[in-house]
């Protein structure tokens, strides 16, 4: 984790004393359950709330301490717990292993996380179509390969985009809930120690589902489904980033990134304004993706569980969950306060002589008797006549001074065929299928 591409409430999910909270609630909860089946006295229970009702500070450092001799961090935690609250704590970890702790706890932590990540992405898609709204009918060119294609809307732009996000945000509600589940099944899954109606148990004060077959390990194809969820949210992010950055483009310049007052763009050149919060953007969305791999390495773990799993979990958790965090807020600030140039897309949209209505003409010439092959040639002679004097000379004139063309098309029908309204007529149809 980066504290540069930090926030904190996200953070605070993956602090160690929180770690340790969400520990000592599996922990007791248990040990409850346990009491009310009459495997250990209600004693030992209370006793524990009772430690808890008093909000006690986790000493992280003298857990920490004691792993340093153990070498085993669930040991370590038990151990200070009992040092806290006495005899009666020897009955927690009744049964359990020290997974069904730490998988119930991670899949606590990435639920809760799951929650940030999807007020993000409401908070994005709120700001993506108040803009699709604004920009709707605004006309600009759509571009393929990088090149003129044929006209769009800016706010189309933007209905994309909300229309990717929805789909992430459906998908990560279905990723949280495939990772939102606990294990409290014991050694190798069996409940030979301890009772399913624990597990049950604390599966419902946790808000989680309960694991329908555990291991000694909550299967990893939850988790390599989680984090490949968030690999594909991070490049939606990128897509929309680069999109920015290349309109930012000084040859283009069509929308760009807010500048605030004193920023600076260059320690060289004064004049610049660079697309900083969009490459940032790029780059966050590569360190997410970076887990998705590992996660699906993970599955793979020998017979009933190893801990191969382990240390990588322990980067990706926070760091994909923390780094994806920061990049949906800072991309709906990106969102929020884009410059948009309209008299600059239209300027774009006309640089080319008339070039982006070729389709029309050769649709046209083709319902006039001409055949499609031949219909290509008489657009693209004149087309690439325009391409090489750089827009200066223009299709419509060209195409009305060919008599090939005009033997199947008057001069009033081929100017119908440059009409920029008849590609915007179905953004309406669009923006319904969008937005309902």
């Amino acid at each position: 984790m980066v504290p540069r591409y930090a926030r904190p409430d996200m953070v605070a999910i993956w602090e160690p004393e929180n770690r340790f909270k969400i520990w000592f609630e599996i922990e007791a909860h248990a040990t409850e359950a346990l009491s009310e089946l009459g495997v250990v006295p209600k004693a030992a229970a209370d006793a524990l709330w009772a430690w808890w009702a008093t909000n006690p500070k986790i000493d992280v450092a003298a857990i920490d301490a004691i792993e340093a001799v153990t070498k085993h961090d669930v040991i370590a935690f038990l151990t200070w717990v009992a040092e806290q609250v006495g005899d009666e704590a020897r009955f927690m970890h009744q049964g359990m292993t020290s997974s069904d702790v730490l998988d119930t706890c991670l899949a606590v932590q990435l639920a809760r996380a799951s929650d940030l990540l999807l007020a993000d992405l409401d908070a994005l898609l709120e700001a993506i179509k108040r803009r699709a709204f604004e920009h709707k009918m605004t006309p600009c060119i759509g571009r393929s390969h990088g090149i003129h294609a044929e006209p769009v809307t800016f706010g189309l732009k933007m209905a994309e985009a909300y229309a990717e996000f929805s789909r992430c945000k459906d998908r990560l509600i279905a990723a949280r809930k495939d990772i939102a589940t606990c294990a409290i099944s014991g050694a190798v899954g069996t409940f030979a120690n301890i009772d399913p109606r624990v597990e049950e148990h604390v599966a419902a004060k946790l808000g989680l589902s309960v694991e329908p077959v555990s291991t000694q390990v909550i299967p990893r194809d939850r988790h390599a489904m989680f984090f490949a969820t968030l690999g594909v949210i991070a490049s939606s992010i990128e897509r929309l980033a680069v999109e920015v950055r290349h309109l930012q483009r000084t040859e283009v310049l069509e929308a760009e990134e807010y500048f605030s007052p004193g920023q600076k763009g260059s320690s060289a050149m004064p004049h610049k304004r660079n697309p900083v919060l969009t490459e940032n953007l790029t780059g966050l969305a590569r360190m997410v993706r970076s887990a998705v791999v590992p996660a699906m390495e993970n599955v793979a773990l020998w017979h009933e569980r190893d801990i191969s799993h382990s240390s990588v979990e322990r980067y990706i958790g926070p760091d994909a969950t923390i780094t994806l965090d920061f990049a949906l807020g800072r991309l709906t600030g990106v969102i929020d306060k884009l410059l948009v140039y309209p008299e600059r897309m239209q300027k774009n949209l006309d640089k080319m002589g008339g070039l982006v209505h070729s389709q029309r003409v050769l649709l046209a010439l083709t319902q006039a008797g001409v055949s499609r092959e031949d219909s290509y040639v008489l657009v693209q002679r004149n087309a690439m006549k325009v391409w090489e004097s750089d827009g200066q000379l223009s299709l419509l004139e060209l195409l009305k001074a060919d008599p090939d063309v005009t033997k199947a098309l008057s001069p009033q029908e081929i100017e119908e065929k440059f009409d920029l309204g008849y590609h915007l007529r179905q953004v309406d149809t669009i923006f319904a299928r969008v937005f309902g």
